[in-house]
């Protein structure tokens, strides 16, 4: 069993989370999978999606500590670029109901967003909807050495709210974020609206599951 009443931090991942971007994603991929015809493309393209989180997360860490992490971020920009290609915040819509969320909770937490994603695309995202003002510290994939599913993201979004991480609240869609949640310390809350599926997300250790987000305040 586990408290909130000492909850004193909220902390949320983007994608799947905030940002209903996860089924955009495997929407993308199945239209690559539809020559799949004995099975069901999206089911195949969602868990090859959730398979790479991971390892992704893994491989950034890895170029990071070789000093190529920033210059190969830059080069797929740049082709991006010259393909007329616009942002990767571009079609992120914001899930339901959790703008009027948020605003309700900022008067009583502290509140960070903990994303893999670059500064440049979070801050977008975020100043898009108009919710930077919400959040008092953004923890992106520049931020720190080693990425989810290990802690150092939540430890420093902790850190720069100047909560114990105990008293800190994730909230993600995935695993992996419930993997690091549970590693630090923190309270580890996941939603259904995202890749994760219950037993998945059970099996990681999350105290509590929630169909969206945007039911965060019924646990608080």
């Amino acid at each position: 069993m586990f408290h909130t009443s000492h909850v004193q931090a909220l902390l949320f991942d983007l994608d799947g989370t905030l940002a209903d971007s996860d089924d955009q994603a495997v929407d993308a991929l199945a239209r690559h999978l539809r020559w799949m015809r004995w099975t069901d493309p999206r089911r195949v393209a969602r868990h090859l999606v959730m398979a790479s989180e991971a390892p992704v997360n893994g491989a950034i860490t890895v170029l990071d500590k070789l000093g190529l992490d920033r210059p190969l971020t830059a080069w797929g920009r740049h082709i991006r670029s010259l393909h007329g290609r616009r942002g990767q915040t571009a079609h992120l819509r914001l899930m339901p109901d959790v703008a009027e969320m948020l605003a309700g909770l900022a008067s009583r937490y502290q509140m960070a967003v903990v994303t893999t994603r670059v500064r440049r695309d979070a801050r977008a995202f975020l100043a898009e909807y108009d919710l930077s003002n919400h959040f008092d510290a953004l923890v992106t994939r520049e931020s720190t050495r080693r990425l989810k599913p290990h802690p150092a993201p939540i430890f420093l979004a902790a850190h720069l709210l100047a909560i114990p991480v105990e008293r800190c609240l994730m909230v993600g869609d995935t695993d992996v974020a419930v993997t690091a949640a549970r590693r630090s310390g923190a309270i580890a809350v996941a939603v259904l609206c995202g890749f994760g599926e219950r037993a998945e997300l059970q099996r990681a250790g999350a105290h509590a599951i929630l169909e969206r987000t945007a039911l965060l305040p019924t646990l608080l």
